[in-house]
């Protein structure tokens, strides 16, 4: 199924999940096969690359002792995946070159997280450099990964109030910081705040991959999940969880700094219910143009019948 729902913006409807399914985060692998972390199930799966007009099966890859949340590609086909509770979280590391649908698939540990809060989104900022946001403990980490990924080294990267989440607020469960993505022409990370409607940035040293200065706001009053960033463009494209939409965010300094249109979603369309991470295609040309968008149905904010929809993942063309 496929639809226009704004001005040249098109939703095709890619894979399809069981009612309940939280997908969580999602990455594009070279071969364009699509992976994405089911929280709750504590599953990765994979969805075929992307034909026209043809749904597409996804393969269950790995079962995790905790949820699945965030999947960043280390090396061509090595993934690194985040999985968590809370108080404790782990960090994995998937081999899938030559990887396919029914084969079994082991998950290494590279770090067992013993002091974090509920860890959440990921991405490189260097060759072995990760860092990891932790929605409760208003922090985000930094994994140093030894040379062949099997092991890795952890300690705070930066803490900082705009990170925080709030449980005595009216929406308790709330995280505080979410989505990370580094932007490595500019040298900046940005990221989420859900719980304080924080869209953030901080510059990175490249020396040394710490923080060099404090956060900065660059925009505010949504509650912002993870994102994709089009450097080329200097534009974020951010997903509103809770309120349905896909936000464009622009990025290049000036007097358009931080302001927001939203691309998706106003007027509410069903199609994008629920919507939870972006990451772009990797075909020639995608970048930019083409994202795969992964949803949950509606459990964080089902219709008002109160009946969670099947959860899918879908393309978006600009």
């Amino acid at each position: 199924m496929s639809l226009e729902v704004a001005d040249a913006v098109m939703l095709t409807e890619v894979a399809s999940f069981s009612s309940g399914s939280f997908l969580e985060n999602i990455a594009v692998r070279r071969d364009g096969s699509i992976l994405v972390t089911v929280l709750f199930a504590r599953e990765l799966w994979c969805i075929p690359s992307f034909r026209e007009a043809s749904m597409q099966k996804p393969a269950r890859v790995h079962a995790f002792e905790l949820g699945a949340m965030s999947v960043v590609e280390t090396e061509p086909d090595i993934f690194h995946v985040t999985t968590t509770s809370i108080g404790r979280g782990n960090l994995h590391r998937l081999d899938m070159r030559g990887w396919s649908p029914g084969k079994s698939m082991d998950a290494e540990l590279v770090v067992d997280f013993r002091d974090c809060g509920w860890l959440n989104g990921s991405c490189l900022i260097a060759p072995k450099v990760l860092l990891i946001a932790d929605s409760f403990t208003s922090s985000i980490w930094r994994v140093d990964l030894a040379a062949d990924g099997r092991s890795g080294k952890a300690r705070r990267w930066l803490q900082h109030e705009s990170m925080a989440h709030e449980p005595k607020g009216p929406m308790p469960d709330q995280p505080g910081v979410n989505g990370v993505q580094f932007a490595s022409k500019t040298g900046h990370l940005y990221y989420t705040s859900t719980a304080k409607q924080l869209f953030m940035r901080v510059a990175v040293d490249s020396r040394t991959h710490d923080p060099a200065g404090e956060p900065e706001l660059v925009t505010r009053r949504m509650m912002w999940d993870d994102f994709c960033i089009d450097e080329a463009g200097g534009f974020a494209y951010a997903i509103t969880h809770r309120q349905n939409t896909l936000e464009r965010i622009a990025l290049t300094p000036g007097e358009n700094f931080g302001k927001t249109r939203c691309v998706v979603g106003e007027p509410f369309t069903e199609m994008l219910l629920g919507p939870t991470s972006a990451a772009w295609g990797r075909a020639p040309g995608d970048y930019g143009r083409v994202a795969y968008v992964a949803s949950d149905g509606g459990i964080k904010a089902p219709m008002p019948d109160g009946v969670v929809r099947r959860a899918k993942v879908w393309r978006v063309e600009f």
